[in-house]
């Protein structure tokens, strides 16, 4: 007989609207694999919230359990950034995303691990232990979603939310073997902080099947009050584009780097390789492409994210500066040189450059590309405290191409099509134009049920210790 966790979550929530399970045995079952989970994926429980929750709501997902990221501010719990300068924050408000989730009638278990701020594309926050894939617990989970990766690649929750500024959803998907989510932009309400105003960090959903990842799309999607900008509304509920057929669409693919120059593993470059054949496969045409975006966009991204970060900073007292990662003090120090005007011409510069890379591309429906450049590394491979420089530049070499769909404003998500020979996973990236997060699903649902006719269903690959 099959344990709780091995089902899906929308598995999990039709079993308790037949009777079959009840949320408190869900919520239970969780907490009781949570305690003993050395991956790293939480840094707080939330224990006696979750056994509180309310299960009222009527949607796929109403009484399943799930986790949220410890960048989003969670009334009455720690929330601490993944920094030490906000050792024991406690909010008073729930930001949109919590609050979406309490409506949904989704309890809570807990906080899960992001670096600091969640800037770096690894989760290694200070004085906690790392997040790392349980594929292979001496390497990364990937970040700043590694918290919530581990935790549902572990079978500690079934979905979870994540957030995505660079990649941040789709690189831990990837070193986890998991489904990772980044919707358009707007498409989830950033209330009430509206923190990013470059446009490139949105919430998003990681979770084991694509099915999975539509049903808590539909949870979080969907404009608050205030917003200032957010994504047309689709016609029908995200899960429901998974069971629709695609029909023949045109695929670019390319596999040179975008942000730096790095050799790209072989690995990597058969995942890429596999599913081109794939899709082709399935009837759609895959045509080569060059890189939409030329090399003169990384200074000025840099300029960007090192803004965005810096806005953390401010507003700390010496104290709380004093204890901030090398990392994120190099940031800021960066950001400081640049003036307003400097910065207010560098967003203006990326949204010129992103329209140019949405123009050349315009005529395609899909976007293909490895996700990473390489498998998850050995913890600790790319953190560099002694040289922050250094550290930036590694990210940059591990990661070279999410970031252009976080400048682009579109939906893109991380596939776990492949595995190494020695196990780690490695996924591989499909992007659709800004508001077309539904064709994304259908193609998605339609690559991973060809994987389920071979015998090689995403949800039956589980990690050593589920």
């Amino acid at each position: 007989m099959a344990e709780l966790h091995d089902l899906t979550a929308l598995e999990q929530g039709a079993a308790i609207r037949a009777g079959e399970t009840t949320s408190a045995e869900l919520v239970e079952h969780y907490l009781r694999r949570i305690e003993t989970e050395p991956y790293g994926a939480f840094v707080t429980v939330t224990a006696d919230r979750a056994r509180a929750a309310s299960t009222d709501g009527d949607g796929p997902l109403a009484g399943v359990p799930t986790a949220v990221k410890d960048l989003n501010l969670t009334a009455g719990v720690t929330t601490e950034l993944g920094s030490a300068a906000y050792a024991g924050f406690v909010p008073d408000v729930d930001d949109e995303v919590v609050r979406r989730i309490g409506v949904a009638g989704m309890p809570v278990l807990g906080k899960t691990a992001t670096p600091e701020f969640g800037s770096p594309c690894y989760t290694e926050p200070e004085g906690r232990p790392p997040a790392v894939t349980p594929w292979d617990p001496t390497r990364m989970a990937g970040g700043s979603s590694g918290g919530a990766a581990a935790a549902v690649a572990a079978g500690l929750v079934p979905v979870a939310q994540g957030s995505d500024g660079g990649g941040s959803i789709r690189i831990p998907a990837s070193c986890c073997g998991l489904v990772g989510l980044k919707p358009s932009r707007g498409r989830i309400s950033a209330a009430p902080t509206y923190g990013d105003p470059v446009g490139l960090s949105t919430s998003g959903t990681l979770a084991r099947t694509v099915r999975d990842a539509a049903a808590l799309l539909d949870v979080l999607a969907g404009r608050a009050v205030g917003d200032p900008s957010w994504a047309p509304p689709p016609a029908t509920p995200f899960l429901a584009a998974c069971d629709r057929e695609p029909g023949r669409l045109r695929v670019a693919r390319f596999v040179d780097p975008v942000i730096a120059d790095v050799a790209v593993d072989p690995g990597c470059v058969a995942a890429w390789e596999e599913l081109s054949a794939r899709l082709e496969a399935l009837g759609h045409e895959v045509v080569d492409v060059p890189s939409p975006l030329p090399h003169e966009a990384v200074p000025v991204f840099e300029t960007c994210w090192s803004v965005l970060t810096a806005q953390s900073v401010v507003g700390l007292s010496p104290e709380q500066r004093a204890v901030i990662r090398p990392l994120t003090r190099w940031l800021a120090d960066r950001a400081e040189e640049v003036s307003g005007v400097a910065f207010g011409l560098a967003i203006g510069e990326l949204r010129r450059l992103a329209a140019g890379a949405l123009t050349r591309l315009a005529a395609y429906d899909l976007v293909l590309t490895p996700t990473l450049a390489s498998p998850p590394l050995p913890v600790g491979a790319i953190r560099d405290d002694a040289d922050p420089a250094a550290d930036f530049e590694a990210q940059k070499q591990f990661t070279p191409y999410t970031s252009l769909w976080n400048l682009t404003g579109s939906p893109a998500v991380s596939l776990p099509t492949h595995h190494t020979p020695e196990g780690l996973p490695v996924g591989t990236m499909l992007a659709a134009r800004p508001g077309e997060e539904a064709l994304l699903l259908s193609v998605a649902a339609q690559v991973e049920a060809s994987y389920a006719e071979e015998g090689r269903a995403w949800r039956d690959r589980v990690p050593p210790g589920w």
